[in-house]
């Protein structure tokens, strides 16, 4: 699209299948291309309940960082150690597979107190975002020779898709 032609409607239609997943891939083959590292591969644990996600956690691997952009255990299963299994499962697929740091993002309002018991700190902090709270950046930096002992899976990960 060339600068200063307005999107029409179509252009916009909501209803695009993927729509998420398509600039998703686009980002990572442009950004593949660009550094020559393609080990990109999506991060995904959950547990069910009667065909009923209740905790779950998705991310991704890429150039030895595990990037976690989605944790969530819904209220009533909170403090039953369902988000720490998880956690722990996603960080010794994110060893296995290589990398030495995983990031995420989280307000100060959710839960970097959980994410600091399990050993990140914060290294970037955006004030005011959302309006009289903090976007904290965290870090927890991995041993390669450390394995997590895990429970067992949960349901595992997948492949990104060719």
């Amino acid at each position: 699209m060339s600068a200063g032609v307005p999107l029409t409607t179509t252009e916009l239609s909501p209803n695009w299948p993927s729509k998420e997943v398509l600039l998703e891939d686009r980002i990572y083959d442009f950004n593949s291309s660009a550094t020559d590292i393609a080990d990109g591969e999506l991060l995904t644990f959950f547990v069910r309940e009667r065909d009923h996600i209740v905790p779950g956690i998705c991310g991704n691997t890429w150039g030895g960082t595990c990037e976690l952009r989605q944790f969530f255990v819904e209220e009533s299963q909170r403090h039953r150690g369902l988000g720490t299994k998880l956690f722990q499962a996603a960080e010794q697929e994110a060893r296995r597979r290589g990398c030495t740091q995983i990031v995420l993002m989280t307000f100060s309002f959710q839960a970097p107190a959980f994410y600091e018991r399990h050993g990140f700190e914060v290294v970037a902090t955006i004030d005011n975002h959302p309006r009289g709270h903090r976007n904290l950046l965290m870090r927890k930096r991995l041993a390669q020779n450390q394995l997590i002992p895990v429970a067992p899976p949960v349901d595992g990960s997948r492949r990104r898709p060719e």
